[in-house]
């Protein structure tokens, strides 16, 4: 039996234990933690952290003595494991060197920040560097990763449990309305929100609602917020709070400036929600444009209009494209068929 140690933030629990669950049936054993709970170190949010020493961790590998680690985030948990000898698999969910420049153009003002984006981006590389293998989280990702770290990189899709994703008693939120649902944390991605003020404008009669938040939240809620039909909701707990949100819009949009493989696309398809997204990165990989929804480019806020007055216009292609979504995200990103992929190319490791 393959023995596989899960690590990752808070955040990504929820979809780490589905994966860990389903390896179990895969006929493998996994134990879940949070990277920062058993390892920190500097540069810690928490200052009692940077006095962290190995032992957790190593009581941790001595107790369940994993043949690999599967870490979700680049942290110095990962050089711990590779310390250890022990294979370190690295799942990337973003361009994270993009994402370091981003940082540094718009936090490097702040000296505390800067040496904290600094540091923390010595520990990314050395994880990418030392470990056994990257694997970015769509085939667009695994381009940039490989000018990297060529030779390096295997796709692993993130996967989906679709039986817990159906409609149900919704929110009360105005109709017609749009729904985003995404965050505010990498000023890249989240500037491209600001189109939507043509929209807005436009198509005064249509409602949109918000749900995210992040360091660029003001950002985007300064500019947007002038409008009666935009409304900001914060952060929605998850699962609960998202499935009631994406049961009641009548429709879901992704206005993104970049991004790789945006798990709430995969969740809206499932509720059967007409959706439109920004054709980025790895978005066109987890949709059909014109079979389970629409794609627009970057930027361009006329064809969000047009796609909206679609959706509003037809219901009979709204239908038909709601079951398509759902049979598409179904075949294609089922944990089954990820486990059998990541088990594929990790079972040699163990020779």
């Amino acid at each position: 039996i393959m023995k596989i140690l899960i690590a990752g933030s808070p955040s990504k629990i929820f979809h780490l234990k589905e994966f860990g669950d389903e390896l179990i049936k895969h006929g493998s054993d996994y134990r879940l933690v949070i990277d920062t709970d058993i390892y920190a170190g500097f540069p810690s949010r928490k200052i009692r952290n940077w006095f962290d020493t190995k032992k957790k961790f190593n009581n941790l590998i001595s107790d369940f003595k994993p043949d690999l680690v599967f870490l979700d985030r680049q942290t110095r948990f990962g050089l711990a494991t590779v310390d250890a000898k022990i294979p370190l698999l690295v799942h990337l969910r973003g361009d994270y060197w993009s994402e370091i420049k981003w940082a540094k153009e718009t936090l490097y003002k702040d000296p505390i920040k800067r040496f904290a984006i600094n540091y923390k981006n010595k520990i990314a590389e050395k994880c990418f560097k030392e470990s056994t293998m990257i694997l970015p989280i769509c085939k667009y990702l695994k381009t940039i990763t490989d000018k990297h770290y060529p030779d390096k990189s295997n796709v692993l899709y993130q996967g989906i449990d679709s039986t817990r994703w159906h409609e149900e008693e919704g929110m009360k939120l105005k109709h017609p309305c749009v729904g985003l649902l995404q965050d505010a944390k990498i000023w890249g991605k989240t500037k491209e929100m600001l189109i939507l003020k043509k929209v807005l404008k436009a198509k005064p009669n249509i409602f949109f609602y918000w749900a995210g938040d992040g360091p660029y939240r003001d950002e985007i809620l300064k500019e947007l917020n002038q409008f009666d039909n935009f409304k900001w909701l914060g952060s929605l707990e998850y699962p609960n709070k998202v499935k009631q949100f994406l049961s009641e819009i009548d429709i879901y949009a992704l206005i993104t400036g970049i991004d790789m493989s945006p798990l709430t696309l995969q969740e809206a398809q499932l509720m059967k929600k007409p959706t439109i997204a920004t054709n980025v990165g790895g978005v066109s990989e987890l949709m059909q444009d014109n079979k389970t929804g629409f794609l627009v480019e970057k930027g361009n806020a006329e064809q969000i209009i047009e796609k909206l007055e679609i959706f509003l216009n037809d219901s009979t292609l709204v239908n038909k494209m709601g079951k398509e979504a759902r049979d598409f995200v179904e075949n294609k990103f089922t944990w089954d068929k990820i486990c059998d992929e990541f088990l594929n190319f990790t079972k040699p490791m163990l020779k």
